[in-house]
């Protein structure tokens, strides 16, 4: 490589935009989560409907299953049919995923519990280590420790970090 050549890839580099993208496929809690384990909920208040099969919680809304907790400020949790199980968890304000050293944060979150996927949405950013990655959705599957981004999506990353 010529010392020009080699100029203008360092340049290039250094001076590099914020990589851009529709979709993203990430790594996310580094490790695999077993979704078999209890779910733990801790709120300020819950209010139950026998009715239509579904609980409210709000006010600092915290589920933890083994290493994963997701936190808002309201919940609406939905059962399965056999009335005991838990279908799906839908947080609202203030959304934050956690799993190991990975964070998520978001408007919105839905957690299908029996698949363990989250759909998160609205001004989604993930944060892992130095490196951050913002677009308006995330799919996380907590059974393999993948995740997908997309919805425009930014990152900065930093060579040489993780």
């Amino acid at each position: 490589m010529t010392l020009r050549a080699w100029v203008f890839a360092a340049t290039f580099a250094v001076l590099a935009p914020p990589v851009l993208a529709q979709e993203a496929t990430i790594a996310f809690g580094a490790l695999e989560q077993d979704t078999t384990l209890p779910v733990e909920v801790a709120a300020d208040q819950l209010s139950v409907n026998n009715a239509d099969g579904t609980a409210t919680l709000s006010g600092n809304v915290v589920v933890t299953q083994g290493k994963m907790t997701l936190s808002a400020a309201s919940m609406l949790i939905t059962y399965g049919t056999d009335g005991k199980s838990i279908d799906q968890l839908t947080a609202t304000g203030g959304v934050k995923v956690t799993n190991l050293g990975d964070a998520a944060q978001g408007n919105e979150a839905v957690y299908f519990v029996s698949t363990g996927m989250i759909e998160l949405s609205g001004d989604v950013l993930l944060t892992q280590g130095s490196s951050s990655m913002s677009g308006q959705k995330l799919m996380i599957n907590l059974k393999d420790g993948t995740g997908t981004m997309s919805g425009r999506v930014t990152t900065t990353f930093i060579p040489g970090g993780n």
